[in-house]
């Protein structure tokens, strides 16, 4: 809330001090500490607010009240300043009340000023994240049960799911499913923390994937060059194989994916690593597949994806024939549904959303 200029000389000025609850107490920014120490007054209404032993270690006086828009601009007067530090929930009663005079025009202002302490960087709502989380670990009946084999097949669900919302093109389901694949992360990475013999947190995960990361992007954060996508590629895949010790071009490659994912994955190896090995001779719809899973794969098609879009067009030929408009995207119930996506606790469901798990 930035207002013009009081008119009136001598009505001074209020700064509500705003700071985020995801940032360490007592860091703060220069122009806050400056405003802080030059202050007439700083006033809290919260006693227990995070930030008071700092202050007040800091040699700033502050006094516990939580004054009316009426008592703060009487404060004010004289040219004096007054900050006021904002409690978490943000002192809508006082702002409104500041607000409303402001707008009466019967009463002589002071300059009002917000101020921020400080503030979230990127990717500081994960912080929320994992609270909730972990809230939601040690109270929810459903959730505190959960084990990584019991969510395993959610993982895969929210997968696909995400696969849909991004062919979909739909924006808003693609954010939504985008914090479903994140949930299960977090969800596995607070259960592992229970665990007795090897025990490991969020940020250990977070922190291992930086490393490979930077690790294996060497032309980003080393002396390496790569100027093709393919080159990119190289890299990544020399240096995996060094961090994995891995004596097969197939090592690391699940057996349990989609058939023709599969095929297309391997056939990607062999050609990555320049080996000269012919597809098995034979007969029938498998090999027949795996064929056309290594020539899309050579062609740079995902086969995969490919036939999911063909099997898309055929659902929607179907639905014609049978006199119906085109499926309206991502959960048409066409297959039965599952009823853990409906939220039913009894087939593993999280009643909390209606989702599964997510």
């Amino acid at each position: 809330m930035n207002a013009e200029p009081a008119d009136t000389p001598g009505t001074g000025r209020v700064v509500l001090l705003t700071t985020s609850h995801r940032v360490a107490p007592g860091v703060l920014s220069w122009p806050a500490w400056r405003t802080l120490r030059a202050a007439d007054a700083v006033l809290c209404p919260d006693a227990g607010h995070p930030q008071l032993p700092y202050l007040r270690e800091a040699g700033v006086t502050v006094g516990i009240a939580a004054p009316t828009a009426e008592e703060l601009v009487d404060a004010c007067a004289g040219g004096r300043t007054v900050v006021v530090l904002a409690s978490g929930e943000g002192d809508r009663a006082l702002t409104d009340g500041l607000a409303r005079l402001a707008g009466s025009g019967r009463t002589a202002m002071p300059d009002l000023e917000l101020l921020p302490g400080s503030y979230d960087l990127p990717g500081a709502r994960l912080l929320d994240l994992v609270e909730v989380m972990d809230r939601i670990r040690r109270a929810c009946p459903w959730s505190s049960r959960q084990t990584h084999r019991g969510l395993a097949k959610y993982a895969i669900e929210e997968a696909y799911e995400l696969v849909e919302a991004i062919e979909d093109g739909d924006r808003a389901e693609l954010r939504e499913e985008l914090g479903d694949v994140l949930l299960q992360v977090v969800f596995h990475a607070r259960i592992a923390e229970e665990d007795e013999e090897e025990p490991f947190s969020l940020d250990d995960v977070a922190g291992g994937l930086v490393d490979k990361l930077v690790h294996r992007h060497p032309h980003v954060f080393g002396d390496a060059t790569a100027e093709t996508p393919e080159e990119v590629k190289e890299h990544w895949l020399r240096t995996k194989a060094a961090e994995k010790r891995r004596t097969s071009v197939t090592d690391g490659v699940p057996l349990g994916q989609p058939g023709l994912a599969l095929a297309a994955k391997l056939a990607g190896r062999v050609r990555a690593a320049g080996l000269d090995v012919p597809l098995p001779e034979g007969e029938g719809v498998g090999h027949a597949l795996l064929e056309a899973a290594a020539r899309a794969e050579a062609d740079g098609v995902d086969p995969e994806a490919a036939l999911r879009a063909a099997a898309r067009a055929y659902r929607d030929a179907i639905r014609a024939a049978e006199g119906h408009g085109p499926a309206d995207g991502a959960h048409d119930g066409a297959d039965g549904g599952d009823p853990a996506a409906d939220g039913d606790p009894a087939d593993g469901g999280d009643p909390a959303d209606g989702h599964a798990p997510a």
